[in-house]
């Protein structure tokens, strides 16, 4: 019973990480990756569809992507879903391929960046200590109803510590590899 407990909030943590790594992800570094186009949406067949369910996201250079879409009539709306898509990205339509040329970072936009990324970060620190007072929460409420002891309270609640400050201590690896990342010129 009180192992689910930590491995429950684990599995928490570890998606709020995912969560955290996704967001980097998206954050435009200056080399060409599939994945700064995923999240952006685009109306399609009367609903809102990711890019990479309307066409394939290609990197053939790199600094520069495509997507071929697979219906040309989507071809004009995917195109304006990148434009407004907040970016900075300006893609250029040529049948049903759309190519999206990376311009270079000036050094404004890259503290900017870095900024994003902090604050993603630290919207996963906060995401990782509500779950773990939330399992904290759960082990109180075990000893009030005494169905564990004050010790093993005590001992889970060390557990879901440590389980916490090591997700906190990822979050801050992978800003810190995020942050050099984007300020490499």
């Amino acid at each position: 019973m009180t192992q689910e407990i930590v491995s429950e909030l684990k599995k928490r943590m570890d998606a709020a990480f995912d969560v955290v790594h996704k967001d980097f992800s998206g954050l435009r570094t200056g080399r060409a990756s599939p994945t700064l186009l995923e999240s952006i949406t685009v109306d399609a067949y009367g609903n809102r569809m990711h890019i990479n369910q309307v066409g394939n996201i290609n990197v053939p250079e790199p600094r520069l992507l495509t997507v071929q879409v697979w219906d040309a009539e989507l071809a004009p709306a995917v195109e304006k879903a990148i434009r407004d898509a907040g970016l900075g990205l300006n893609p250029s339509l040529a049948g049903n391929v759309i190519r999206v040329p990376l311009p270079e970072l000036s050094e404004e936009r890259r503290k900017e960046l870095v900024k994003v990324a902090s604050k993603y970060a630290e919207q996963g620190r906060i995401a990782v200590r509500n779950i773990r007072r939330d399992g904290m929460d759960q082990i109180k409420s075990l000893e009030k109803k005494s169905h564990i002891s004050e010790d093993d309270s005590h001992r889970l609640s060390d557990e879901v510590q440590k389980v916490t400050d090591e997700f906190i201590k990822k979050v801050d690896e992978a800003l810190s590899h995020k942050e050099k990342e984007i300020l490499q010129v």
